[in-house]
């Protein structure tokens, strides 16, 4: 049996104005952007929490303190990069991530196949296996209010073997 593991990760940030929106890597135009220490790309501090989970690893903030100023304003990739490194040197390699983002804005279908692509890109897969979704909460909760962007993610790491 091959050894396989999941992880979950979740994020959320408030809207700032005067910032700009990053998902995925990717800007987004005209949006209101995320409030954070890093660029706030929710999107990717939830995979990268997901791939620490996997891992056994801890959490974003253990890794990439805001107590640290060389993550100020840090492009998010970076720490997604570093979780995939840890990773590797586990014996463990990425197989799919499925995304959803939670939130009233912004839309995201206009900008899915840009996201899916920009991901697998990051996470060094096949666009085949991500998933990028987006959910409201039916006006429930800060982000059902407008007042944010949250982010759930879930990966599959395998044991390095190629027919997981």
């Amino acid at each position: 049996m091959r050894d396989l593991r999941v992880g979950q990760g979740f994020d959320a940030h408030r809207f700032l104005d005067g910032r700009e929106l990053k998902l995925c890597g990717l800007l987004i135009p005209g949006e209101v952007g995320l409030e954070g220490f890093s660029d706030a790309d929710v999107a990717l501090h939830a995979v990268t929490d997901a791939i620490l989970g996997a891992l056994a690893r801890g959490d974003l903030g253990e890794h990439f303190p805001p107590s640290d100023p060389r993550w100020k304003d840090a492009d998010s990739a970076v720490f997604v990069a570093r979780a995939l490194e840890m990773a590797s040197a586990d014996g463990y390699r990425l197989v799919n991530c499925d995304l959803t983002l939670i939130g009233q804005r912004p839309h995201i279908a206009p900008f899915r196949d840009r996201l899916r692509a920009s991901l697998a890109e990051i996470l060094g897969i096949e666009q085949c296996a991500v998933s990028v979704k987006a959910t409201t909460t039916d006006g429930l909760g800060f982000a059902g209010r407008g007042e944010g962007l949250a982010a759930l993610a879930v990966v599959l790491m395998g044991d390095g073997a190629k027919d997981v």
